[in-house]
């Protein structure tokens, strides 16, 4: 439980915070290699819709987290790669080309709808992004012809090299292995010049611009990246469910990816697994202690997004950096302990633009 003061620039964008951290990571590793030796087919399968919800997860992260755009049409990405994807190998394109060429379509789309929608801040951006993302749900609703319409459409059975995923470990494999490739890239681009601007975007804008960054290049490569991982997400649930239906793409599930980020803690890689166990597990948990609430309540078809949306208010008011910015406090409170001070982590009060000027 080794916390980490950082005193030079270096380690801002080293890989490993410490030599430490390679020992537990390539730990973890091995687990998640041994685990279906170890677990049923239902908890593996559980695991693979988790490591689904994380490549979506650190989409959403780059956008939310990195660069400070809030967005409530990831759910749209999601669609547009998982419904390409069904298409591509319908028409007979290998597994291998339909992935990258469903999640790069879903990228571009992002790409291109993030130009215009860059130059609005704040709840402009996310209304924007949720008027996005109900007309793609209208398009995938009534555009029978390509998506099947309310009808749905069905999704092969992946074939990798000759070898069918039809199988939980093998897709459970497939999963891992592109979950690894994504948090690696992520990483990597964070720790670029790219990444770099974002970051100074999301701190000051214009502090940002002064500096030469082209903050609208900059936030539409975000939202591009973005979009990428969603679709790759999209094509992997695809997968996952089966059957496609433009119900599964709807705003709750953008609500979903939102909560997974805040939950888990923004402007953190290690909070996107942790947020994506909460949203796996939290469905799974309602269902069991529903029993135990009032039938008026229980019985409501509702109850799954109130349940988010009341998380969602808690963790803003009273945990804003999230599970695993808990965790940094704890380990924090036993490295500097019995010097740890109460308000060590208190941000500091801000004041709007009108305020300032009085």
């Amino acid at each position: 439980m080794r916390y980490v003061f950082k005193t030079r620039y270096e380690q801002d964008i080293n890989l490993w915070k410490h030599v430490g951290d390679v020992f537990w990571y390539a730990l973890l590793i091995l687990v998640a290699l041994l685990l279906p030796s170890a677990i049923s087919g239902y908890y593996l399968s559980e695991i693979s819709m988790l490591l689904i919800w994380v490549i979506g997860g650190l989409g959403t992260m780059l956008l939310a987290g990195y660069s400070g755009q809030i967005s409530l049409g990831q759910a749209a990405f999601v669609g547009i790669g998982a419904y390409a994807h069904a298409i591509f190998l319908k028409a007979g394109i290998p597994f291998l080309v339909s992935l990258p060429m469903a999640a790069g379509l879903a990228g571009l789309v992002g790409f291109v709808i993030g130009r215009p929608l860059t130059r609005l801040h704040g709840i402009y951006l996310a209304i924007g992004t949720l008027a996005f993302a109900s007309i793609m749900e209208q398009v995938f609703s009534h555009w029978d012809g390509v998506t099947g319409g309310h009808r749905g459409l069905a999704v092969a059975v992946p074939q990798l090299i000759g070898v069918s995923l039809d199988t939980e470990i093998r897709f459970y494999y497939l999963c891992l292995a592109l979950t690894f490739m994504c948090t690696l890239g992520v990483l990597n681009w964070l720790r670029s010049p790219t990444g770099r601007a974002l970051v100074a975007i999301r701190d000051s804008e214009v502090a940002a611009k002064s500096m030469g960054v082209n903050l609208v290049h900059y936030k539409a490569s975000a939202f591009g990246a973005s979009a990428f991982l969603c679709g790759l997400m999209g094509a992997l649930l695809a997968h996952k469910i089966s059957y496609l239906s433009p119900e599964i793409f709807s705003p709750l599930m953008s609500i979903q990816m939102l909560t997974l980020v805040v939950v888990g803690g923004l402007a953190s890689i290690h909070g996107v697994f942790f947020g994506a166990a909460f949203i796996v597990m939290l469905p799974v948990l309602i269902g069991a202690l529903k029993h135990l609430l009032p039938e008026a309540i229980s019985q409501q078809p509702a109850i799954e997004p109130g349940v988010y949306g009341i998380l969602l208010i808690l963790f803003v008011l009273y945990e804003p950096t999230g599970m695993y910015g808990r965790w940094q406090k704890i380990k924090y409170f036993f490295a500097v302990f019995p010097l740890y001070k109460a308000a060590t982590f208190k941000k500091q009060k801000t004041y709007m633009r009108s305020e300032r000027l009085k």
